[in-house]
């Protein structure tokens, strides 16, 4: 089991940046497989990045390759997302996903507001 609380949302004028972290309590964090995923309204909830247990190998949507980074520090038990030149469209509430064998878990969600 592990807990996870996303942070550093806010709102932002277009082609501004934002940094999110998303801090994992409990146990093997550094086993776990995390992502990022955003849902805006009316909207489901879609992948954004993702990165390995050992930060080995990244994904990304193809809507956020080259302005967002996502990283991790697993002597904190924290993953990141470094989101620059940002959009209107991507505004939404993010999520922090944890992964193992096959288990999820999420977070509570932050939002990320894009104003023109």
């Amino acid at each position: 089991q592990v807990q996870l609380v996303e942070s550093g949302g806010g709102l932002v004028q277009a082609g501004g940046s934002l940094r999110l972290s998303c801090a994992a309590s409990g146990r093997s964090f550094s086993r776990y497989n995390m992502g990022w995923f955003r849902q805006a309204p009316g909207k489901e909830r879609d992948f954004v990045a993702r990165i390995r247990w050992n930060g080995d190998s990244t994904y990304y949507a193809e809507s956020v390759k080259g302005r967002f980074t996502i990283s991790r520090d697993n002597a904190e038990n924290t993953v990141f997302l470094q989101m620059n030149s940002l959009k209107l469209e991507d505004t939404a509430v993010y999520y922090c996903n944890a992964e193992f064998l096959g288990q999820q878990f999420w977070g509570q969600g932050t939002q990320v507001t894009v104003s023109s």
